[in-house]
């Protein structure tokens, strides 16, 4: 059975993979801050991955103190252990169907970031590192108040909460729910895939649909406002690399059920 050291404790993508994964892999979940705790016995993993955050990597210029990624690389053996990197869709030029190959254009200093990261760790652990693009994540986290990053679903039930939406027009992006993301990650780490891969629906979604299924069950009318937007529509990411490899099915009805599931827990 593979060994995966899991960390980040405090984020609700690494509980919930922890969850998921244990259920197929021999599974140690840790918190950052506990890392160095263990560097004895980290080379025995088969695989490592981060879902921890330092704050000041999202708001600030790159620093190596704030890298997580960075500082759990140099407890590791880059030929014995594989790192998978949680990379983000950031790092593109935001425009429609964009493949692993399209231009990068990192505009915040959270996409600079990773992808100075990512360039770091490709020089690192070479053959041994496996790459995830991801789109944006539906799940339920416990408190929407407390995250660090604050995501599409985050920022819907702000609003929500206050009372209104916005009408997006025909703007779109790209989602996926946390359940399929489990799937993916875990057929990822059976096949040994490595290299980079968008990890996405790889469909063009509408922010009024998807809006309209995350608040199916709110029993209090909202106000829907009329917003001025920028004129970039939105984007979403190709994902055939990945899938061609996996071969398990991404399908909209599936993200719009869990859409639906997850109305029910935050308005019930």
């Amino acid at each position: 059975m593979k060994r995966i050291l899991l960390i980040g404790k405090r984020g609700f993508l690494g509980n919930y993979l922890n969850k998921h994964l244990r259920k197929k892999f021999k599974i140690k979940f840790v918190s950052f801050k506990k890392i160095n705790n263990i560097k004895k016995t980290i080379i025995k993993y088969d695989y490592i991955i981060n879902t921890s955050i330092n704050k000041n990597y999202i708001k600030n210029k790159y620093n190596k103190k704030f890298d997580n990624d960075f500082q759990i690389s140099n407890l590791l053996d880059q030929k014995k252990n594989t790192f998978i990197f949680f990379s983000s869709r950031k790092v593109y030029r935001s425009k429609e169907n964009i493949k692993e190959n399209d231009r990068l254009n990192p505009l915040s200093n959270y996409s600079k970031n990773k992808l100075i990261t990512e360039n770091f760790l490709k020089s690192r652990f070479k053959s041994n590192l496996l790459i995830l693009r991801i789109s944006n994540i539906i799940g339920f986290k416990l408190n929407f108040q407390k995250n660090l990053h604050k995501t599409f679903i985050d920022l819907f039930y702000e609003k929500a909460k206050k009372g209104f939406i916005y009408d997006n027009g025909n703007r779109f992006k790209d989602f996926l729910s946390v359940k399929k993301f489990g799937q993916i990650l875990e057929v990822m780490i059976k096949k040994d895939l490595r290299g980079i891969y968008n990890v996405s629906i790889g469909k063009k979604i509408y922010l009024n649909q998807i809006i309209n299924w995350l608040n199916k069950y709110n029993k209090k009318p909202l106000k829907v406002i009329k917003y001025e937007f920028t004129k970039d529509k939105g984007f979403f990411l190709n994902n055939r690399k990945l899938m061609s490899k996996i071969k398990i099915k991404n399908e909209m009805h599936e993200l719009k059920k869990e859409c639906l599931n997850l109305s029910k827990k935050l308005f019930n």
